[in-house]
């Protein structure tokens, strides 16, 4: 017994076909169908506003008006006969049959028929709400009745004369029209004939373009099936999605062409491939490195989601073909941290160097004093070293700060300021009575916020240099907020820089040149990216880094402000 022949599947190419074909027959029965919808709406409206003509033409005739009111000032309702004989029947019937509406009635003012059709009905509550045209308003109205479905309108019968001088008219009654939607879909019906024809040729427009694209498909992957093609592909994804370096390639038109995982993460943004490269949202420096007067394969330092990222660009040639560029991007947060750590524990050194000097002369006057035998001298000296501490921080009220480790760091920091010529002293709003629970972030942003102050101080042009700090810390549920102001003697920020400007990667005021983010930030001049990591550092904490005064020339200099919640937590006495 022999198995039957194995069926082999589809190609790709005819699947595409088939699936072009079935979206091509949906789209026109979709099409189709919305056409006849959209015809089917226009026509009911067409009946509405013909309903609502006929309606104003009754309820604004005379004697309709004159009998309508007549008919409601009596104390009841006619009955159905003399209704059927009266002037308000004729006159809605003649206008039934002249203008072929399925109905119109009057009513008077509560809605009670005076008028209709069907004489059994008369004296009795019309079907459908007649609030609205009782209140004075005409609408249109599309419901089911006692005769059927009908599209129409209802409009007020106001009473003779009602309404001069000013006054508001009195309504006694309403004129209700309508015509039958059996009559709309007949009328569809007729005008389903284009509607079918261009329906047609849309599905035979739609599989002539379908054979062409298949026939296209065809040449482009030179015959190839999808599995086939993304064997040839599986490498290259596997070599740039397993860096760790962020991978962006820009073609020569301009476009992006590769954006691999890594660069993703770093930039935070989702994949970009094929947007213009001139529109994308990445930050200015990475476009900088691709410009024409760009010097290609230098290495830029820029802050993106809070890493420090290092990018390099270069041009990618095929033998004389130009291809775009490539730009590479690489982490360097941690080692920033790394080497933030290390200018605190150099500041530290430093600091202790210079009170070793302090302390080795202290020492040694002591021994003068005992070997020359002025023992009580060196009692008092002892003493007062007793009073003030062995070793002295050029900072003024360091004993507002009661947590070690802002002591040592402030203290260091006022050894390098006062070597610069510049006095770091510690305002009068300062307390501080928790303890610092992340020195890392705290070294970063204070120590950014003074180094910037000093340089500031010591490019001013007031004749006394000064910087002065108050920090407080305001205990919270979820860690103590540590808040810090800094200010200095300069002359502030440029008169043409935005106080926000400041915080963007690349700006300095270094060498009194000052630089923007327009250009990217090289990673050699080590300036521009202080004041931006600290605001970044600080927001993602959910605190903040701003100005608070821009200063001026002559001084006082700028005044900035920041924020670090969770860093602090209170004292263990």
């Amino acid at each position: 017994m022999t198995s039957p022949a194995r069926r082999l599947p589809l190609r790709f190419s005819t699947q595409t076909l088939l699936l072009q074909l079935g979206v091509v027959l949906l789209v026109v029965l979709l099409s189709g169908a919305v056409h006849a919808w959209l015809t089917y709406e226009r026509l009911g409206r067409e009946a509405e506003n013909q309903a609502l003509t006929l309606a104003r033409t009754v309820a604004s005739d005379p004697s309709v008006r004159a009998e309508v009111q007549a008919i409601s000032r009596q104390a009841g309702t006619p009955p159905p006969a003399e209704l059927l004989a009266g002037p308000l029947m004729a006159a809605a019937e003649g206008a039934r049959t002249r203008t072929g509406a399925l109905f119109v009635v009057v009513t008077d003012e509560t809605g009670l028929r005076l008028a209709h059709p069907e004489a059994e009905r008369l004296g009795e509550r019309v079907s459908t709400d007649p609030s609205e045209a009782l209140a004075g308003r005409e609408v249109t109205t599309r419901n089911t009745g006692t005769l059927g479905p009908s599209a129409g309108a209802k409009v007020p019968v106001f009473a003779p004369g009602s309404g001069s001088g000013g006054a508001s008219p009195s309504v006694v009654g309403e004129v209700s029209v309508g015509y039958s939607t059996e009559t709309i879909g007949q009328s569809l019906r007729r005008d389903i004939g284009p509607i079918v024809l261009t329906a047609a040729g849309s599905l035979l427009a739609g599989v002539l373009a379908s054979f062409l694209l298949r026939r296209r498909l065809q040449r482009l992957t030179l015959g190839l099936e999808p599995e086939e093609i993304s064997t040839l592909v599986h490498d290259q994804v596997a070599v740039l999605e397993g860096v760790d370096e962020g991978v962006v390639g820009i073609s020569a038109e301009g476009r992006i062409s590769v954006f691999n995982a890594a660069a993703q993460r770093f930039l935070g943004q989702p994949d970009l491939s094929g947007s213009l490269w001139k529109a994308a949202p990445v930050p200015p420096q990475l476009k900088a490195l691709t410009q024409a007067d760009a010097r290609e394969g230098e290495a830029v330092e820029l802050i993106a989601g809070g890493q420090v990222l290092v990018a390099s660009a270069r041009k990618a040639l095929h033998r004389k073909e130009d291809l775009g560029w490539v730009v590479m991007l690489r982490d360097r947060t941690e080692l920033q941290q790394l080497t933030r750590q290390l200018d605190a524990v150099g500041t530290m050194s430093s600091a202790l160097r210079a009170q070793r000097h302090e302390f080795a002369n202290q020492l040694h006057t002591i021994a003068g004093f005992m070997s020359i035998g002025q023992h009580q001298q060196a009692r008092e000296y002892l003493e007062r070293l007793a009073a003030t501490g062995p070793l002295k921080f050029p900072v003024d009220q360091a004993e507002l700060l009661q947590d070690p480790y802002l002591q040592a760091f402030i203290g260091a920091k006022g050894v390098e300021a006062d070597e610069r010529g510049v006095t770091l002293r510690i305002g009068p709003e300062t307390l501080v009575r928790g303890q610092v629970t992340d020195p890392q972030d705290v070294t970063t942003v204070l120590g950014n916020l003074i180094d910037n102050a000093v340089n500031a101080a010591v490019a001013g042009s007031a004749g006394e240099r000064w910087v002065e700090l108050e920090l407080l810390d305001e205990p919270t549920d979820d860690g103590g907020t540590l808040h810090i102001v800094v200010a200095d003697s300069g002359d502030g920020l440029p008169d043409s820089a935005d106080p926000e400007a400041v915080f963007a990667e690349g700006f300095t005021t270094a060498g009194g040149q000052v630089s923007s983010a327009g250009g990217p930030a090289r990673s050699a001049g080590g300036h521009g990216l202080g004041l931006a990591l600290a605001r970044q550092l600080a927001r993602r904490r959910g605190g903040d880094v701003r100005v608070l005064e821009p200063g001026g020339p002559g001084g006082p200099g700028a005044v900035f402000m920041a924020m670090l919640p969770g860093t602090t937590t209170a004292r263990k006495d």
